[in-house]
Order: C-alpha cells, then structure tokens, then sequence
C-alpha cells in the first residue's frame, strides 16, 4: 500500500489526504476511545507483543496499549558517564554533517537548518553527527533524556504526517516536512545536544512532559501516540565517538537495532584518556 501511495500518480492524490493533520487528529481521536479497544487483541497478535513485559495489560483504549509502560528493569540504562546511549527503542543510522547537510544512504538529502527552522541552531552541529532512530509500529514508543543536565523550551513545527518507512524517506524530505518538536539540552558529559521527535502518518500526539527542565540520565521524556515515528539527536563535532559497527553499518544503508538506554558510543574526552 506504501508503495502504492508513494509512487504512483493516483496514490498521491490519495497520499494528500492521507498526510494531512486534520486525519491525524481524528484517528488520534478514536483511538483515545474506549471504542478502540477492539483493535488491541488483534494489534497484540499480529506483532506477537509479550504483555508480561509491560506494567499493564487493562487498557482503557488502543493507545494506552500503544504507549504502554514496560516493566522497570527492561530497559536498563548504562549509567557510566562516558557511555553516549540511545534515547528510545528503534533502527539507528549515524551520519556526518556536512556543510549543514545530512545525506542519508539512499534516502533524500536535507539540511540541518530545515529540520530546527533555524539557521542559528543549525550552525553549532557542524561537522558533528545526526542520529536517527526510527521506530516501527510495534516497538516501545516512550524515550528518555540520554544524560543529566538542563534542557529548554520545547519548539513545535507544525507540517505534514508522512510515513518515515524507507518507501517514503526515498521519495520526500519527510523530516523537514513533518510535525516535529524539538528542545536543546545542555549535557553533563556531551555537549549541547538537540533532541527532535518527528511525528509519523497517522501518530495523534508527539507527548513531551516537560518545559524547561533540570534532566536525570534515563528519565523519561515522552512518549508517541500511534504511529511508526523518530527521534533525532544532533551532537556537536568532537563530543561523541559513535561505535564503528554502527558507523560501518550507517555507511553501508543499513539501521542497527539499539534498545533504550544501551551504548551507542562514547564521549570523546573519555575516549582520549
């Protein structure tokens, strides 16, 4: 069906209708009801979801059960200082920014700028890394700050709602298309590190708890409603020494599968001593 919407000439005429928020809002809105708890026996089948590993299994609506809260201990974070950890469960790629770029293996390119609407914010991760982490549909849709320190106001882009699957991400900038909120957090151990959450086809809400706010490593910062959706960290040049793997990995087109909390790299001081 992506397919169908994406590279065909009646699809997109569909896709319009299909992006826009106004469908977004009304789909967030029933599946906010009670009436959508019809949908969890088979949402829970069809992506084989152990619900022993979750707080609750009594869900009032279909996006309780999206945005269930799983188990402490299941998602252990690396609390060595230097360890740079992944914010969310999903499949990371890592590239350089160039010249205010990014430049996906095949997907779309599109600049740092576009992506935070400013220029000002953009031009301090010259040189550094965009992280990508794309959540599927079934993965846990909570994420977490990635170290202490203090974080801003959250900055809200309104735009459209495309699917961030590679059908889509090969076809459109879906990143600086799409509803995204972003906040700039003032690390311990990194650096000054941008988080965005992008809002996905069909996602109701991008939740974000708090304002201006003094962070704790593992906290959790938010959640997605329904929907595949991204988070996306920028991090300044020489903070971070991302492991090779998943640099090699990034290089090749291929995302690596990170859980919440894990090593993902580590602060380049550290790595220097």
């Amino acid at each position: 069906m992506l397919d169908w919407l994406y590279n065909t000439i009646t699809g997109r005429v569909v896709l319009k209708v299909m992006t826009a928020p106004a469908l977004s809002k009304i789909c967030g809105a029933f599946l906010d009801s009670r009436a959508s708890r019809i949908l969890i026996g088979p949402f829970i089948r069809l992506y084989g979801i152990d619900l022993t590993e979750y707080c609750s299994d009594d869900f009032r609506c279909f996006n309780d059960c999206f945005a269930r809260r799983i188990r402490p201990g299941m998602r252990p974070f690396d609390t060595e200082p230097s360890s740079f950890v992944s914010p969310c469960d999903g499949l990371l790629t890592v590239c350089t920014i160039d010249e205010g770029s990014v430049i996906p293996v095949k997907q779309s390119m599109y600049s740092i700028a576009s992506l935070l609407h400013s220029k000002k914010a953009a031009s301090h991760y010259e040189g550094g890394y965009c992280l990508v982490f794309r959540l599927c549909v079934d993965d846990y849709h909570r994420y977490a700050y990635i170290d202490g320190g203090v974080k801003g106001d959250n900055h809200f882009i309104p735009g459209k709602l495309h699917t961030v699957q590679p059908v889509a991400l090969g076809s459109v900038p879906v990143f600086t298309e799409n509803c995204r909120e972003f906040t700039v957090m003032h690390t311990e151990n990194f650096g000054t590190v941008i988080q965005v959450e992008v809002g996905a086809m069909l996602v109701g809400k991008i939740h974000n708890y708090h304002g201006r706010h003094v962070t704790r490593r593992g906290e959790e910062k938010g959640r997605f409603m329904y929907g595949g959706s991204t988070v996306i960290l920028l991090v300044e040049k020489d903070r971070v020494v991302i492991d090779e793997k998943i640099l090699k990995a990034s290089k090749e087109g291929r995302e690596t599968p990170v859980s919440m909390g894990s090593r993902i790299g580590i602060a380049s001081t550290a790595f220097a001593k």
